[in-house]
């Protein structure tokens, strides 16, 4: 793998330091999170790339899958223009659920995912899409090429969690559904993702590494 600085010489950087995958954007490499049904919302230091406790799960919502995001993508103007009611992206990594007939039950690994479509939200007017993707070489759900041949239930179960995961009775959020996206528009997403973050995050010299460590990119809520 390729490393991008200041990352390489030791544990490599999840989002700065792991490869998107050769065969992106039909498979890619997925940096785990959260585990399938975690009551614990973790989520990845953007300065250390250790995985930090963002916060316990806020209601009774688990994620029905496992999550995480895709290495060396970012989303900033190139995916906010594939959804029209988007004022920006999330400034996030791009987001992704991973579906497998076994339960991966740790995280922090790096998974083959393969693309099959995604769940479109929008959080206060950001883009914040979630790409679904199964496992590579699964012997269960190998077979799906598109989101449309998994299990509506399964797809209901996403969109309910996505909908009321920070939701409390007290605490209305933002959260919108945008809609549900097949394999090729994914596709396209990540692209754009993988654009985005080349321009945000390539180094043209030894000043610009300073940025990806920046304080100006926190945890996100």
């Amino acid at each position: 793998m390729t490393h991008v600085l200041p990352y390489y010489k030791w544990r490599p950087h999840p989002w700065h330091g792991l490869d998107i995958g050769p065969d992106a954007p039909r498979v890619v490499n997925a940096f785990l999170e959260i585990t399938q049904f975690d009551s614990v919302k973790y989520e990845i230091d953007k300065v250390t790339g250790y995985l930090t406790v963002d916060r316990p799960q806020a209601g009774a919502s688990l994620p029905p899958t496992g999550y995480g995001f895709i290495p060396r993508t970012f989303c900033a103007e190139a995916v906010a223009s594939l959804s029209p009611r988007a004022r920006q992206g999330d400034e996030d990594p791009l987001d992704i659920c991973l579906i497998s007939e076994r339960p991966v039950n740790r995280a922090e690994v790096i998974l083959p995912a393969k693309v099959v479509g995604a769940i479109k939200t929008i959080d206060q007017g950001k883009a914040d899409d979630k790409i679904v993707a199964v496992l590579k070489n699964d012997a269960f759900w190998n077979a799906v090429e598109d989101i449309h041949d998994l299990p509506p239930a399964l797809i209901r179960r996403l969109e309910h969690y996505f909908l009321t995961y920070k939701s409390l009775p007290d605490n209305k959020t933002e959260v919108s559904l945008e809609g549900i996206a097949d394999a090729d528009h994914a596709r396209r997403i990540i692209q754009a993702a993988a654009a985005d973050y080349t321009r945000r995050f390539t180094c043209h010299s030894p000043a610009d590494t300073a940025d990806l460590v920046s304080p100006r990119h926190p945890n996100t809520q």
